[in-house]
């Protein structure tokens, strides 16, 4: 199982969250990580944008991610 630990407790990601966290290196920006798993997963690419958006932003409003400067 994948999880992602941080001071209060744990998360278990299912694959798809896995994915998208793996993509998230700092270098990547959130249309990087998009395109990656459009590729990955081809045939509704709004779909896969809006999923990985607002996965980014509920991690990110729950402090579990930060937006790199």
């Amino acid at each position: 199982a994948h999880v992602l630990l941080y001071p209060e407790g744990i998360v278990k990601l299912n694959q798809t969250a896995a994915e998208i966290i793996e993509h998230c290196d700092g270098r990547r920006t959130a249309a990087d990580i998009v395109a990656a798993l459009q590729t990955r997963y081809p045939g509704d690419d709004d779909r896969v944008a809006e999923g990985v958006y607002k996965f980014l932003e509920v991690f990110r409003a729950k402090g579990w991610i930060r937006r790199q400067a």
